[in-house]
């Protein structure tokens, strides 16, 4: 397994990075975004999943950049890639024919069924805040083999029901009636898998398809007491067990190779 790092020796961030890592498995075809959850694919790559393909939207397949992009849009990206594909083949080919196992995404709000929203916060027409949307966070949502969501952990971002339905979780509201529907009722298959925040890692629960807390930061003083204070709705943390601290080699790794300019982790 490798050696653990001290306590104190991490910040929150690289345990948020490195716990979105392990999630990824060897051998998976992966579709990524900016930011996170493009540091947490690239660490896993480098680490312990050395055969999973990252596709970026619409820049590059399996690329091997010298430095990690700003964004997935940055020529930088597209190093020894084999393959430019276009959103239409990303979003329509890829995804529709079921070839991307998981998805990496984020938004401002998630509910307790792994619902997100990065449309806007309060009514649709009126907002409080506006958001960038979709992208192509539905598309995976709705259609990659399972998602993953990277969040910050407060209360007012781990709400009951989100404003709006951005990218669908496990039980979604349907179009013409409002009401709470399973996914699969509305032909979507996959689904989110977990959601990993400043807190710990949350997962859902495969009988009512509620999040659960699965893991939380304990050697950065987090406790289940706390995650509850955070989150707008009850949460069961009756399962929920300390996480394992990163390895020494995963934070070389990711300090070294995967982000040495502090792009994202802000060292």
């Amino acid at each position: 397994m490798g050696v653990h790092a001290q306590q104190g020796s991490y910040s929150g961030l690289e345990m948020m990075v490195v716990a979105a890592s392990r999630l990824l498995q060897n051998g998976e075809m992966v579709l990524v975004g900016t930011g996170l959850p493009l540091v947490g694919a690239t660490l896993a790559k480098n680490t312990h999943a050395p055969a999973m393909t990252i596709v970026m939207e619409a820049v590059a397949f399996d690329s091997r950049p010298l430095a990690l992009p700003f964004c997935v849009a940055d020529p930088r990206g597209v190093y020894h890639t084999p393959w430019t594909p276009t959103a239409f083949e990303t979003l329509g080919q890829l995804l529709q024919n079921r070839r991307i196992d998981a998805g990496f995404l984020g938004g401002a709000q998630v509910d307790k069924y792994g619902n997100i929203n990065s449309t806007c916060v309060g009514p649709y027409l009126s907002p409080h805040k506006r958001f960038e949307g979709s992208g192509g966070a539905c598309d995976i949502a709705a259609l990659a083999g399972r998602t993953i969501i990277i969040i910050g952990h407060e209360r007012k971002r781990f709400v009951e029901q989100v404003d709006y339905i951005t990218s669908p979780g496990w039980r979604c509201r349907d179009y013409h009636t409002g009401a709470l529907v399973d996914r699969v009722e509305l032909g979507l298959w996959g689904g989110p898998e977990a959601v990993v925040s400043t807190m710990g890692v949350m997962k859902f629960d495969p009988e009512t398809k509620e999040m659960y807390l699965a893991e939380y930061f304990a050697e950065l003083g987090v406790t289940p007491a706390e995650v509850t204070a955070n989150t707008g709705f009850a949460m069961d943390t009756s399962r929920a067990k300390p996480f394992t601290p990163p390895l020494v080699s995963e934070l070389e790794v990711l300090r070294t190779l995967v982000d040495p300019e502090g792009i994202y982790m802000k060292y």
